[in-house]
């Protein structure tokens, strides 16, 4: 992302290249918003799932995934392209550091912990719970946001504010697109954390011999 933002400062062809998919996404508006945020929200991780933890396999599962998925991150991409408008109409679409720091800060300790956050955990929590209405309310309480929220608030913040320094130090058609590029490693990262901690990394391998004996242990 530093290097994107260097190139299009001090590099011409990589800024007239930036430009161009900058003036794509104008003219495509919601439309590049929205199929931007499904496909590295909701397909890139599934791809990432059947290629790496199914065995190239395609499930069913998957296919539920996606369709929980795509809406998920569709309306995550509208707010966010929406934020970042307003914080242009509000703050002004220009790059000095005064600027960049109040929409950083707006960002990253107003919307990130008082929506993104729990917007996100809560949601996937839901998900993983089989979207029982019975499990809902014990979600929406602070103990379940300070236990889950606030952890991934600390990771969030050590990963997104550089990025939003980068992105906010480009002009306004250019965010969302590098905003779209920076969401695709995240989600991949975390969907390869959150798999790996429920064991689903070598669901599909044979198990070792040295421990194919004690499957009961191998489980606790």
């Amino acid at each position: 992302m530093l290097a994107i933002l260097l190139a299009y400062y001090f590099h011409p062809p990589s800024a007239a290249l930036l430009n161009a998919l900058a003036e794509f996404k104008q003219r495509h508006g919601l439309t590049f918003v929205l199929i931007a945020s499904v496909i590295v929200g909701a397909v890139l991780p599934e791809m990432f799932v059947i290629v790496f933890f199914q065995r190239g396999r395609i499930r069913l599962q998957n296919g539920r995934n996606f369709i929980v998925n795509a809406p998920f991150w569709a309306f995550d991409g509208l707010l966010v392209n929406l934020i970042y408008r307003a914080l242009a109409e509000w703050l002004g679409d220009r790059n000095s550091v005064p600027i960049v720091t109040a929409k950083i800060c707006l960002d990253q300790f107003g919307y990130n912990p008082f929506f993104a956050a729990p917007f996100g955990i809560w949601g996937y929590a839901w998900k993983n719970s089989g979207y029982s209405f019975a499990k809902l309310r014990a979600l929406l309480t602070w103990q379940y946001y300070r236990e889950h929220a606030l952890p991934v608030l600390v990771a969030t913040w050590a990963v997104w504010i550089p990025l939003m320094a980068v992105i906010y130090s480009l002009p306004l058609a250019l965010q969302f697109p590098l905003f779209a590029l920076a969401l695709a490693f995240w989600v991949l990262m975390m969907t390869y954390m959150t798999n790996r901690f429920a064991g689903k990394i070598e669901a599909d391998a044979e198990l070792p011999i040295s421990v194919a004996g004690n499957v009961e242990e191998l489980k606790h």
